[in-house]
């Protein structure tokens, strides 16, 4: 179990820049309500939509980007043409052979996930789709946003007991021990060497840990019974619909764990590199909680309506709930979102039309502060050469010790990034 930054165990320097710097893409497939999404002004002068304001609280900490787009996207047919190289800039292959490209997210994890438990962690809220989409692209496409090679997508992880395991490497009869039952011993030896400040910092840790450790163990008891319910009818768990596969009927739980486990992991220094798909491209997600009738991917095609303009403000608060909690976390004199870059995205603009000419991004955390935040940057106008997604991957990599010349379709990095 690892500690979280604690100044009575100064691994790292208290200076600028010392800190390790984290990564994390949080997506939300078939676009946002448009008529709702906006910023404009910098800093306390910032104004934002009805559906951004979920953010208002972190405003100065963030950076909504308006007019990128990934050209290799456009112009190849809708939804999985669309997405399967969102983070790469990488152009597709129709067929049976799947081609795309490394996302940025694995470039930066082969570059620091040496220095971590993890080199990266890959998490989802809805299972991935086989098969072929009308357009004769695969639906691998359209399940994943993470690459580490172009024939190979990063396996999502769905089940939050499983992302909690390994996270812990609870392995066999380890899973029936909590993990704060594992490390008392040292626990208590630890809090008779340090300042008391940081023995608060410790107490409220494992605290955290222990209440993402109970709900946890709740869908743990849930993901076996589907198990054992699946081999009585001689089926495999990920070919029955959910909640029957395991997985938790209520999103907002599933979500919430997966950012909890995400926070824990860039708190503690297991990972520094993380991605979390909340829906996916043609994602069949319902919303009960939110009243909308449609799932998801129908929705989307009436996204002007009141009923979606809630489904994209609950997955940007998913947002909002990380960036809070890694907000409150001390690390030097700042906080562990100001070391991190979290970026929200989603594959389109206007579900209705299938438009990907532009795309939905939010940026929150100063990244060692190495990016200024509190922005509103608008690129709509500056030039198809100007607002491409790939040079915005290049800046961002750049400040986590990546110098390429190229990546994707850009050679140049996002200006006045």
């Amino acid at each position: 179990m690892a500690l979280p930054w604690l100044e009575s165990l100064p691994v790292f320097a208290d200076t600028p820049g010392a800190f390790p710097k984290r990564f994390a893409v949080m997506f939300m497939g078939n676009g946002i309500n448009e008529d709702h999404w906006s910023s404009t002004g910098n800093g306390v002068d910032m104004k934002l939509s009805k559906t951004l304001s979920v953010l208002e609280p972190l405003k100065h900490k963030i950076n909504v980007i308006d007019g990128l787009f990934n050209k290799a996207a456009t112009g190849q047919g809708i939804h999985p043409a669309q997405t399967g190289s969102l983070l790469s800039g990488a152009t597709i292959q129709k067929g049976a052979i799947i081609k795309a490209g490394m996302t940025v997210d694995q470039m930066i994890a082969n570059h620091v996930g040496q220095d971590t438990a993890q080199s990266s962690i890959v998490l989802a809220c809805e299972q991935p789709m086989t098969g072929y989409h009308e357009s004769n692209f695969s639906l691998a496409y359209s399940s994943h946003i993470s690459w580490q090679s172009p024939d190979s997508p990063v396996p999502n992880e769905v089940y939050p007991s499983l992302a909690f395991d390994n996270l812990f490497e609870n392995r066999g009869s380890l899973r029936n021990m909590s993990i704060l039952d594992r490390v008392k011993d040292r626990a208590e030896m630890l809090s008779k060497k340090i300042s008391s400040t940081d023995k608060g910092k410790l107490d409220e840790y494992l605290t955290s840990v222990r209440e993402v450790e109970k709900r946890v163990e709740s869908m743990r008891k849930t993901k076996d019974v589907a198990e054992d319910a699946a081999k009585a009818k001689n089926r495999s768990v990920f070919t029955m619909e959910r909640p029957a596969n395991g997985l938790p009927e209520d999103l907002r739980e599933h979500a919430r764990l997966m950012c909890d486990i995400i926070a824990i992991a860039f708190q503690t220094d297991k990972t520094r590199v993380a991605s979390l798909l909340l829906a996916r491209d043609l994602s069949a997600q319902i919303y009960p909680f939110l009243n909308v009738k449609d799932g998801h991917h129908s929705a989307s095609h009436d996204n002007n309506s009141n009923s979606y303009e809630r489904i994209a403000s609950f997955h940007l608060s998913q947002l909002a709930y990380l960036a809070t909690k890694l907000d409150s976390m001390p690390e030097g004199n700042g906080t562990v979102l100001d070391n991190s870059c979290l970026m929200w995205l989603s594959n389109l603009w206007i579900g209705r039309k299938h438009d990907n000419f532009r795309l939905p991004v939010v940026l929150a955390g100063g990244l060692g502060g190495t990016l200024e935040t509190g922005r509103s940057l608008d690129y709509y106008k500056a030039g198809v050469e100007n607002r491409k997604m790939c040079s915005l991957y290049l800046g961002i990599m750049d400040r986590m010790g990546i110098k390429l010349d190229k990546f994707g379709d850009a050679d140049t990095r996002l200006a006045n990034l």
